[in-house]
């Protein structure tokens, strides 16, 4: 049988980046292991459950739900079992769920609020993991959150004016006045390190508009901006 894997290969990002930024925000546990595999399986687990409310192949998004909901549960009983009010943070996601029910429903999958629900959802990760860590809300988990919502929201805008929106003169200016912004709106608060993060979005967004990339491409060097984004906001929040 063929494993059944979402489509969306820019969403690793968003899995990976906001839940490690929290852990080293919050400090390192041990559960933090059984965590991430949790996370990682109760995504793959909600993209059949949001399948689903299409109304097509019911029996075959209900299976794979359940293959993978299931462990994902019994590893997240561990962090929930060492500090039990990160439930809370589970219940943030919730309404954030029923918005990408509802666009899934409407076949309108890549609508640009769907898109952003599925940020925060992604980015409240950090304040669990920085909680789960520290035993409470410190500032680095609130850095760390608002600042992946805006990196990842930077990201939807450039994919779409290369692919989808590509032609679309004013998403176009949105985007580049996005991404133009957020430096600037860094600097002024303080944050060098974490504006300069925000330099490669910035570069990329400009510089590749227009240019013939092939969504591998695009692909590839979202994961290098990624990683240079992580590593910065890691230096800001070992040196906060």
């Amino acid at each position: 049988m063929k494993v059944f894997l979402p489509k969306q290969h820019g969403a690793w990002a968003m899995i990976i980046v906001p839940f490690w930024l929290g852990v080293i925000a919050g400090g390192f546990v041990w559960q933090d292991i059984p965590f991430f595999i949790g996370w990682v399986l109760l995504y793959l687990a909600t993209y059949p459950l949001l399948l689903l409310f299409k109304k097509k192949k019911l029996s075959f998004y209900t299976m794979w739900a359940f293959i993978y909901m299931v462990p994902a549960l019994l590893f997240l009983l561990f962090p929930l079992l060492k500090n039990s009010t990160i439930l809370y943070f589970g219940l943030l996601m919730l309404p954030l769920f029923v918005i990408n029910a509802f666009y899934s429903s409407q076949n309108k999958d890549r609508a640009l609020m769907n898109d952003f629900s599925a940020i925060f959802a992604f980015s409240i990760a950090s304040l669990a993991c920085s909680y789960l860590g520290s035993g409470k809300i410190i500032p680095n988990s609130i850095l760390i959150f608002f600042s992946s919502v805006l990196f990842f929201i930077g990201c939807t805008f450039y994919v779409k004016t290369m692919i989808r929106e590509k032609k679309n003169l004013q998403f176009k200016w949105i985007s580049w006045s996005y991404h133009v912004l957020l430096p600037f709106v860094w600097l002024v608060l303080g944050y060098w390190i974490v504006g300069l993060a925000f330099v490669p979005s910035l570069l990329r967004a400009i510089g590749f508009y227009g240019k013939p990339l092939s969504s591998k491409q695009i692909g590839i060097y979202e994961i290098l901006n990624a990683a240079i984004f992580f590593i910065l906001m890691a230096i800001q929040v070992s040196i906060n």
